[in-house]
């Protein structure tokens, strides 16, 4: 069905297919679980799409804690990251930072995501500092742009490693989008939905490597699930 949809609603599917599957290729690969992946794309080029992820963890310790705080925080930022990568083949693949901002800030959607993050940050920031004074303002900024840059960057090295696996299984998701029967009218809608269990089929989902959120010296090491 997609080689009958129009050049501008594929490019604009393709990067909404790249937003979700960075929400979902980070989440995989920081340990998340995770279910079915869907789009929505109308002839107008309004969208709907999402990930579905598990916030359910064990967490035992303040530190376990500050770990999920932080994996959480690279699931938001890696949508956007996602949306800006070049959907077509390359030999090297990078995310626009300028852009991925505009996405996270509202002109380009995903809004609740950075919202999200903005919350996310004061508490990683609240455990991390806890004897700070509130009228420490300088202080309290310095410390959640440190935290957000520090998560921000961290993210953009897996994204881009992983660059590959997140447009290819974008591309995927397009490619399975058909039209919607709409009642009376003519149909305007292209949709697909992948379950968790056609994902889990996917070599490339299979072969998305286990990672810290925190960066080794030189390489990660990939840990691929069986």
């Amino acid at each position: 069905m997609t080689n009958k949809m129009p050049p501008a609603i594929r490019d604009h599917a393709l990067q909404i297919a790249n937003h979700e599957m960075g929400h979902y290729v980070m989440a995989r690969a920081l340990g998340f679980a995770t279910g079915g992946v869907t789009l929505t794309v109308t002839m107008d080029l309004r969208h709907q799409g999402g990930a579905s992820i598990s916030l359910v963890r064990s967490i035992s310790s303040m530190e376990d804690m500050k770990e999920h705080l932080q994996a959480r925080m690279m699931v938001l930022f890696a949508g956007a990251m996602g949306q800006t990568l070049a959907s077509k083949p390359s030999p090297e693949k990078r995310v626009d930072k300028s852009k991925a901002t505009a996405i996270l800030k509202g002109e380009l959607g995903a809004e609740q995501d950075y919202a999200k993050i903005r919350e996310l940050r004061h508490l990683l920031r609240n455990i991390a500092y806890p004897d700070t004074d509130p009228a420490s303002s300088d202080r309290i900024t310095a410390e959640l742009k440190e935290i957000t840059d520090r998560v921000w960057f961290r993210t953009q090295k897996i994204v881009e490693e992983l660059a590959d696996t997140i447009t290819g299984l974008g591309s995927v998701l397009v490619d399975g989008m058909v039209i919607k029967e709409q009642w009376g009218r003519a149909a305007d809608t292209y949709e697909v939905v992948l379950t968790g269990e056609m994902l889990e089929r996917l070599r490339p989902v299979q072969d998305i490597p286990a990672l810290s959120i925190q960066a080794n010296s030189g390489s990660d090491t990939a840990q691929h699930r069986k």
